[in-house]
């Protein structure tokens, strides 16, 4: 596989990853707030359904903690913006 592609897939995970997190952390934050299990209501409480994607919410948090500077490289943007003939810092 080559790189340009390899990192497309990567990123394609990254984004995977971060809406189960941000899924999470809505849901916490509701059940926090106000008692209100957002996942379970939509999806029936620890139907296998919901049981799998608070298991993915899970996986998504292991993987950004343990992968969180590649991520950072690899969405990298600060060369879009540089002017031509300077160098990145």
């Amino acid at each position: 596989m080559d790189t340009k592609k390899n990192i497309d897939t990567m990123k394609v995970i990254d984004a995977i990853a971060a809406a189960f997190l941000f899924i999470g952390g809505l849901n916490w934050g509701l059940v926090g707030l106000f008692g209100f299990d957002l996942v379970a209501a939509i999806f029936g409480g620890m139907t296998v359904l919901t049981r799998l994607i608070y298991v993915l919410v899970g996986i998504s948090a292991v993987y950004d903690a343990l992968t969180w500077k590649s991520i950072q490289r690899r969405w990298e943007c600060r060369a879009h913006f540089e002017k031509p003939g300077h160098a990145a810092v």
